[in-house]
């Protein structure tokens, strides 16, 4: 008896039902990044475009039917990142990167709730400490002069806060594609400065006249101070997260006095006159001027008016380290901050032929992967002529002294290969991971791995490069970026600067979404987030945390803030050893009181005050003119009969004179107020932690006992020894720590004998 066949139409049923089975099977949910600036005007909108490339995939893969491949869209951002998320199967990965538009993309990965990692580093929680005690920094008014703003931003979205303060006089000004209408309860305030460029070229045509931000730094500062949480924030699939700022809660005043066209001191005073009268209680300003004099400096005069009216003012220290006496902002009453570093890299990983995975450094942008290709080690990549012969391989060049790495990764870009690993033991290498070709960097300890396996294979040894990958929890960290600018200060080295250290390194926040973060083959890419590096990136760390501080203790003086900052400040990174700089322990003209802790510093025990004519005291011993130190207090009513270099300050410096040849050792002192700030009976005795070598520090009274709360008791520093020391920097700290409590109020203590500062003292 013959066999039965099955009828046609079932084999056919059973072969389609296998191939959909497989397919969703394979399937596996991207993010694609798409450039908005390759949207067809035919395209109604972002949706449209993207839903249309996914249909389009049905034409070049085995997909069977549009509503398939239609229905493979999750979801389609309009904000978040300039793209969307769909389910594709390998093929339709594949193919999807041919479609006009595509930059890159990433599988989807579980998200958690962990910010651009600053905050959690920092020790922020919402469910205790200054986060919730601040109400998150709730109706702050943090205003920021910089580039200007995005207002459509994510992290400027005013969902959940509270009506606008009514103390609150600031406005949105109209402008260049700007609406008073684009302010919210989040961004309050929104102005621009720029008759001083003007007026210092009349003919000139300013291209944004308007707060709007075509520069991309007043946005990134202005969010990493306050911006709102957004969620499934990241630059091109690293720093995955939720994107915040310190003070969540707080407000947004932007005053746009930085332009494409220039920047000049007049608008720059302007911006902070108007910021006082709108009624800020925290200025932000990431900018700087070098080598004036207190009374030649804008930003001193104009934020001494600040400090008049209770506004606490941030700056940043400068980016010209690691270089001692580089430091600009070192003005008495404001807060100085240096920049420091993470416990979160950005790498990727090479899996050689044998299997070994080799970890590495990149923040390349473009595709997740570099397929199995031939790799190949071409020593010092110097000879452009070899490099365009290699064709589609991985290349790794070595970096042996140093010097060259540069060099050699222009022409690796230039020859067009398909990947390349540099070995280098430079210690700048962050300099170099953002390329524009898919390039990884590693030390010289993992290089000699891939080394060893090409030159052990004896076929054709192959590698594989996958990017886009975060880690966190390394160690050790914080340490001090090497191009924060070191202290003392040129303006008045008599005072320790920086005060502070916060995160500046790979900082990731608000972006505008027309301003190319990277290039990819020669072709800009974009992204609604970035990530900088600076110490413009740390100074709106510490805005955001001298807001939460406002927020808990509105009654506190910026004094009594930005002491509470530095004598709760950590000196000890997460390898609970000393914080370190270029691998030696943090000297505090690098990293001042150490690295800011927020939720310390919301309870600091004793505080170090200081007002007004504390600061007039200081300008009359710096041997100022009556006019000159009027320029500053912008009275001609100035007490000088008090003058005093030693301003009631939560840290100590000692500036040895190279002119002194009479003695050959020498004691100097130091007399300090503190209040108590916490509640009801304490006592405090004074230790130095770590001894000044070559000097003897004591302290009278070592012991001091508080009655009450806001009850002041003072006490003498006194240090005595050499008068000229071998080394350029010593430095130890005093404690006081309470008896039978958890306070510990510590000061750092410099002595430096660096002949630019010394030759100043008279």
């Amino acid at each position: 008896m013959a066999s039965q066949s099955a009828p046609p139409l079932y084999v056919c049923l059973c072969f389609i039902l296998h191939i959909l089975t497989s397919t969703l099977a394979q399937s596996d949910n991207y993010i694609v990044y798409m450039d908005l600036s390759a949207m067809p005007k035919a395209f109604s909108g972002q949706h449209s475009w993207y839903s249309a490339t996914l249909q389009s995939l049905s034409k070049t893969t085995t997909t069977t039917t549009d509503v398939l491949s239609s229905s493979k869209l999750l979801y389609s951002y309009n904000h978040v990142i300039n793209g969307f998320s769909a389910s594709l199967t390998p093929a339709e990965h594949e193919a999807v990167k041919s479609s006009p538009g595509y930059i890159s993309s990433i599988k989807d990965l579980p998200v958690k709730h962990d910010t651009t990692r600053s905050s959690q580093f920092l020790g922020l929680n919402p469910n205790s400490g200054a986060w919730p005690v601040s109400k998150f920094g709730q109706d702050v008014i943090i205003g920021v002069v910089d580039t200007g703003i995005w207002p459509e931003s994510e992290s400027f979205h005013d969902e959940g806060m509270t009506e606008i303060p009514s103390r609150w006089k600031g406005e949105c000004e109209t402008g260049t594609n700007f609406s008073s209408s684009l302010c919210n309860k989040k961004l309050i305030g929104a102005r621009f400065f720029n008759k001083g460029i003007i007026a210092k070229n009349p003919n000139i045509t300013i291209s944004m006249n308007s707060t709007r931000d075509i520069d991309g730094h007043g946005t990134h500062t202005s969010s990493t101070a306050a911006g709102n949480n957004v969620e499934a924030a990241s630059y091109f699939g690293y720093a995955l997260g939720t994107a915040g700022g310190m003070a969540p809660k707080a407000r947004v005043a932007m005053y746009k006095a930085l332009f494409d066209e220039g920047a000049f001191t007049s608008d720059i005073i302007a911006a902070i006159d108007q910021a006082i009268s709108d009624g800020v209680d925290v200025l932000s300003m990431s900018l700087g001027l070098d080598d004036l004099a207190l009374y030649e400096d804008p930003l001193a005069i104009a934020t001494f008016a600040a400090i008049e009216k209770n506004i606490f003012v941030s700056t940043s220290a400068g980016n010209q380290g690691p270089f001692l006496e580089t430091l600009h902002n070192g003005i008495p009453w404001v807060l100085t901050v240096a920049a420091g570093t993470i416990d979160r890299e950005f790498g990727a990983t090479i899996t050689l032929g044998n299997g070994i995975k080799v970890m590495g450094k990149s923040l390349y942008p473009g595709n997740s992967s570099v397929t199995d290709l031939p790799i190949a080690f071409l020593d010092q990549c110097h000879n452009l002529t070899q490099l365009r012969q290699v064709g589609q391989k991985i290349v790794v060049c070595e970096d042996k002294d140093g010097s060259s790495l540069g060099d050699q990764v222009d022409y690796i870009s230039s020859a067009k290969i398909a990947g390349a690993v540099f070995i280098s033991d430079y210690k700048d290498l962050e300099s170099f991971f953002q390329t524009t070709f898919a390039a990884m960097f590693m030390n010289s300890k993992n290089g000699e791995i891939i080394k060893g396996y090409i030159k052990n294979n004896s076929t054709e040894p192959k590698g594989r490069i996958e990017f886009k990958k975060t880690n966190v929890g390394t160690k050790p960290a914080p340490t001090v970026t090497s191009y924060s600018s070191r202290g003392p200060s040129q303006s008045c080295p008599y005072v320790l600067k920086p005060d502070i250290m916060a995160p500046g390194d790979f900082i990731l926040a608000a972006w505008p979404p027309n301003l190319a973060v990277a290039a990819v083959n020669s072709k800009f890419v974009y992204s609604n987030f970035n990530l900088l590096s600076g110490t413009s990136m740390a100074c709106p760390h510490a805005s955001g945390v001298a807001a939460l501080l406002k927020g808990a203790h509105p009654d506190w003086s910026p004094a009594a803030i930005r002491s509470a900052m530095m004598t709760t400040a950590d000196t000890i990174d997460n390898t609970n050893g000393p914080i370190s700089d270029n691998n030696e322990p943090a000297s505090p003209l690098a990293m001042g009181a150490g690295q800011i802790n927020p939720n310390k510093a919301l309870d600091p025990g004793l505080i170090y005050d200081a007002n007004k004519e504390d600061y007039v005291n200081l300008l009359c011993a710096l041997n100022y003119t009556m006019k000159q130190i009027q320029t500053v207090t912008r009275s001609s009513a100035v007490n000088c009969s008090t003058p005093s270099l030693d301003l009631n300050y939560p840290s100590f410096i000692y500036l040895l004179n190279p002119n002194d040849t009479k003695s050959e050792s020498k004691t100097v002192q130091f007399q300090r107020t503190v209040t108590n700030v916490g509640e009801g009976k304490s006592t405090y005795t004074a230790s130095v932690t770590l001894p000044v070598k070559g000097f003897k520090v004591s302290v009278v009274p070592d012991q001091l006992d508080f009655k009450g709360k806001n009850e002041k008791q003072s006490y003498k520093v006194s240090i005595e020894g050499p008068t000229k020391i071998r080394e350029t920097v010593v430095f130890g700290y005093l404690s006081w720590a309470e008896i039978g409590g958890n306070h510990v109020v510590k000061s750092p203590i410099v002595v430096t004998n660096l002949q630019n500062i010394g030759n100043k003292i008279t």
